[in-house]
């Protein structure tokens, strides 16, 4: 009989190579947070093993009595955190929590608003022509929000006027990846009712900052319901959940459970309750710490002579940064670059990409985010070094350096902070 020891070892050293890996680089991806100590604990639990179907107290399976007080616990934390009527947080990811409101409020052939993805839609809002969720799982009809390159967000005139020509709108989901400012939700929410319309916001990148009071509030400007991921500026385990005005609760329930999930990963379940009690009590000066950082390293890159996008604007409100990227080559030819030096990022299309014949593979942007480094308690002094840091790797020269500065300057930062007590960002053994 073979034996496939080797294989298994294999595994566990590509995993501690990772963790070395990620201990000297800078990980950048907007779309990544890194967990306390007590969340990575009670996601390797038993509750990993465990079947729940269905909400507290009318589950399918037995063996749910603590399962069942963990997630009544993480809804009470949850709807205090948002200040919200309902929440959800059975849904496995933030798609899944999109297709839950989709399949809940509309039906296929409807007509949903979204923003394209050059213009910064996320994929779970596209059409089916491009594989996109919304399209292609659920049949809905995509049109655009319009949108202004120059303030880099949706142009609430032209949107109007795109609105009012519309026969009927089923839904409008504000929200995308590419996100450095607040969407006009207040300014455009009316109109979406009185054309029939669901207004929703997806706030998969967003949600901490808004639990945070550092970005908006459409639960108060409009949005009737609201999607997240409970990572990226969240620093939970990867997951999803919905929240919305109590009238949608029944047609959401329903639609998480049978309609979209089935077991719904229980261990994710306490990561979350974890994570919002963590949030309740820090969560306002790691949104406020965000936002600083990430104009701190706009405005250092931008005064190195990199193209930074939303100059207009200040350049970013949220965790995010954008940089054009064409006078070097294209997004996922830097992506490659900056990966090679320890810069963890991504491509990202940008405005006018498709106009000029650049697609995903090679568009004309990437995006960095600070929401992890923030974690790990870097502050604006941090943030003009990573500025000077990137500058250099885009370039493409002196990598010994830029490899080198990453390793001496991660050294005092190996450790997640905003929590109740400071614990190893990499600990794995």
């Amino acid at each position: 009989m073979p034996s496939y020891d080797s294989e298994f070892k294999s595994v566990i050293a590509k995993v501690r190579a990772h963790e070395k890996w990620f201990s000297q680089s800078l990980p950048m991806i907007a779309s990544e947070n890194v967990a306390s100590r007590r969340v990575r604990d009670v996601m390797a639990s038993d509750l990993g093993h465990r079947y729940a179907e269905g909400w507290p107290g009318e589950r399918v399976y037995a063996g749910c009595k603590f399962i069942d007080q963990i997630e009544l616990q993480a809804i009470a934390l949850g709807k205090k955190l948002f200040r919200a009527e309902f929440i959800d947080v059975r849904p496995i990811s933030g798609v899944v929590a999109n297709l839950a409101v989709y399949s809940a409020l509309s039906g296929p052939g409807d007509t949903m608003l979204a923003l394209s993805i050059p213009n910064g839609g996320h994929i779970s809002h596209g059409k089916k022509d491009f594989s996109g969720s919304a399209g292609l799982v659920h049949s809905l009809e995509i049109e655009y929000f319009a949108f202004d390159k120059d303030e880099m967000n949706i142009d609430v005139d032209a949107s109007k006027k795109r609105i009012k020509a519309k026969k009927s709108v089923r839904l409008a989901m504000f929200g995308g990846s590419l996100f450095l400012f607040p969407h006009p939700v207040k300014e455009l929410a009316e109109i979406i009712r009185d054309a029939g319309g669901t207004v929703c916001y997806d706030a998969a990148h967003v949600a901490g900052l808004i639990a945070g009071g550092m970005f908006q509030d459409p639960l108060r400007e409009g949005a009737q319901v609201m999607t997240f991921s409970t990572h990226k500026t969240l620093f939970g385990p990867q997951g999803g959940a919905v929240v919305s005005k109590a009238e949608f609760a029944d047609q959401l329930k329903k639609a998480v459970f049978p309609g979209t999930t089935s077991n719904h990963h229980l261990h994710s379940v306490a990561g979350k309750a974890l994570v919002f009690a963590e949030f309740l009590e820090f969560g306002r000066k790691y949104a406020k710490d965000v936002v600083v950082n990430a104009q701190a390293l706009a405005q250092k890159l931008a005064s190195l002579g990199e193209k930074v996008l939303g100059e207009k604007n200040g350049y970013t409100k949220s965790h995010q940064v954008a940089v054009d990227v064409i006078k070097y080559s294209d997004g996922g030819t830097l992506e490659k670059r900056l990966e090679a030096q320890n810069i963890v990022v991504n491509r990202q299309l940008i405005p006018g990409d498709l106009q000029a014949g650049r697609h995903y593979t090679n568009p004309g942007g990437i995006r960095l985010g600070v929401a992890e480094l923030t974690r790990l308690g870097m502050g604006k002094g941090e943030m003009a070094e990573v500025a000077e840091i990137i500058h250099l790797a885009m370039a493409g020269k002196r990598k010994r350096e830029v490899t080198g500065r990453i390793r001496e300057m991660r050294k005092d930062f190996q450790t997640v902070k905003y929590s109740f007590s400071d614990s190893p960002a990499y600990f794995f053994r």
